[in-house]
């Protein structure tokens, strides 16, 4: 795992911030008991109400940081209010944090695709039949409407991905890395693009 607590100096530091973003992924994924690929995902309203909740990270690279979710849920609406979001990675773990903020882009139809194939049916099904963030009556309107989709698509594999259930991603601007140190003396590791390039800065804890 890369180590950035040992730093003197911000321009010691990896040129590309996904270096340390994989190095330390990759160390969450043996250590966190539970799904180290979280994320919590803060948009805002087009009248500046922030709104926060945990969504799983599919894909990390230097295009950005992607996630799928229903774009008629609550933070579908925020995203195409305001396409900027805020994410926070926390591993309890190995004592680390990560924050990246940027604007968000909607990945391309055939993209979306191919990860709606990858998911379990049951998932498939439920993207259909949930009206994701709609108040519901009882919970038996689910199941209703989750049987409803079964019969739908009783012979259909894989179940095709509905239109309204998108991919995301999030074009960083700015990634701070956290590193837990005594005393509260941490260490923070700020990259803020400039144009093509990372600036790369050490900040007081």
């Amino acid at each position: 795992m890369m180590d950035i607590s040992t730093l003197k100096k911000a321009d010691l530091a990896p040129e590309n911030p996904l270096d340390i973003f994989g190095a330390w992924f990759e160390t969450a994924k043996t250590t966190e008991p539970n799904d180290p690929d979280a994320m919590c995902l803060a948009t805002v309203t087009k009248d500046g109400k922030p709104s926060a909740r945990m969504v799983l990270l599919k894909d990390a690279s230097d295009k950005g940081f992607k996630f799928h979710t229903n774009s008629n849920s609550r933070k579908g609406h925020d995203l195409a209010a305001n396409s900027f979001a805020a994410l926070c990675f926390h591993w309890k773990s190995i004592q680390k944090q990560v924050r990246v903020e940027g604007r968000v882009e909607i990945v391309d139809a055939a993209e979306a695709d191919a990860y709606y194939a990858t998911r379990p049916h049951g998932r498939q099904i439920g993207g259909w039949a949930s009206a994701q963030s709609e108040k519901m009556t009882t919970r038996s309107d689910l199941q209703a409407s989750i049987q409803k989709v079964e019969d739908r698509f009783k012979d259909t594999v894989p179940v095709p991905r509905p239109p309204y259930w998108n991919g995301y991603r999030v074009i960083p601007e700015r990634i701070e890395f956290w590193d837990n140190g005594e005393d509260r003396l941490h260490t923070r590791l700020l990259y803020e693009k400039d144009g093509e390039n990372w600036v790369r800065s050490l900040l007081y804890p």
